[in-house]
């Protein structure tokens, strides 16, 4: 435990915005209320894994690593909640746990590599020692995939950034951001890191109806780090694009297969479709915890969300007929031939995908 904690230290530099993290004073999990930016910055805290699965249910955290990371503080919550007093009632615990928090989000891969990494060290455990050895693995493991993605996300943010020039302008789709994350971010941690190395860059972000991801988080994200951004309405992208003002693409994923099939938020597969009639690179930016080994993309399901997400703007102000029918797909998917390659923490992953993604996944760095 010593170590990852050390280790979270002397990340922190990277943490200019702070979404998520475990107080291991109070032992209670933080977060920030996603839903509220960008007008209000509220912190939530709990020591109960059911507030955690309901707040990744209802949006307050959001963007599959976070989601992924939640769900894996989650479970140590629910091992610290627990009054067992034997390793075959605590692990009992944590299953009920892993089903209440793989309920939550039913695309967002991240979400069950993680709980089924958490479950696996928690066998492990079972097998050599009592209740409290148990426990505190539980925590220790979910502490590593909360600095892990830290890490991971900087990579990524390292490899994507040789991919950007100096003065080029960026489009992207929904927060990916520190938001979406431990802290760091995977597209816009792309344009982060460049940003960092002194590019002159510079992101036009959609709004992303119906939670306006972009408008809110997007914009929040760049301007408190002084990145020049404008917002666009989602319709407006094949134009932007078509009238050259935005260099290249960059997007994030909830799922990957090995095929390169991507889910990603809803209007995704718009964005793509416009980059390749526009001729403008399209990049997929996400860890490789997102992928999952699965040659089928039937096996990709997409969660169809409330009515009133649609019917309203962040269900306060009604924008048509309160009983009007609605359709309200959180996802799409992106076929691979309209992705130029995916930027990994493991390298760019170039064609043909059904080739290297596999090699990715098998990578000495993985």
């Amino acid at each position: 435990m010593r170590d990852v904690v050390a280790e979270l230290r002397s990340l922190e530099r990277f943490l200019r915005i702070k979404p998520l993290y475990f107080d291991l004073e109070s032992m209670e999990f933080v977060w920030l209320d996603t839903r509220l930016i960008p007008f209000e910055e509220v912190y939530r805290r709990t020591r109960e894994y059911r507030r955690v699965a309901e707040a990744i249910k209802g949006m307050e955290i959001r963007g599959a690593p976070a989601i992924g990371v939640s769900a894996a503080f989650g479970l140590a919550l629910a091992a610290l909640e627990s009054k067992s007093s034997s390793v075959e009632a605590l692990i009992e615990d944590l299953e009920v746990a892993r089903r209440v928090l793989a309920s939550t989000r039913p695309t967002a891969f991240n979400l069950f590599w993680a709980l089924d990494r958490v479950m696996r060290r928690a066998y492990e455990e079972a097998s050599r020692g009592g209740v409290d050895r148990v426990v505190n693995s539980v925590l220790e493991e979910a502490l590593k995939i909360y600095v892990e993605d830290i890490k991971t996300n900087v990579e990524i943010g390292r490899v994507g950034s040789k991919l950007v020039e100096d003065g080029q302008a960026i489009l992207t789709h929904c927060n990916t951001g520190a938001l979406a994350t431990a802290g760091f971010g995977t597209a816009l941690g792309v344009v982060r890191y460049a940003w960092y190395e002194g590019k002159r860059v510079r992101v036009i972000t959609t709004e992303t109806r119906p939670l306006l991801q972009g408008a809110r988080l997007n914009v929040w994200e760049l301007r408190k780090e002084g990145i020049p951004v404008k917002l666009i309405v989602d319709s407006a992208v094949a134009l932007t694009l078509l009238e050259g003002m935005a260099d290249l693409v960059l997007v994030g994923a909830d799922r990957i297969i090995l095929t390169g099939h991507t889910a990603n938020k809803i209007g995704t597969l718009q964005v793509a479709l416009a980059a390749k009639h526009a001729g403008k690179p399209f990049y997929v930016v996400a860890p490789t915890s997102t992928i999952q080994r699965s040659w089928d993309p039937r096996e990709i399901v997409i969660e169809v969300r409330s009515s009133e997400e649609v019917r309203t703007v962040m269900g306060k102000t009604y924008l048509t007929l309160e009983d009007v029918d609605v359709y309200n797909p959180s996802f799409d998917v992106t076929p691979p031939e309209l992705i130029t390659a995916f930027i990994t923490e493991v390298g760019v992953v170039e064609r043909p995908f059904e080739k290297n993604i596999p090699l990715a996944l098998s990578s000495p760095r993985h």
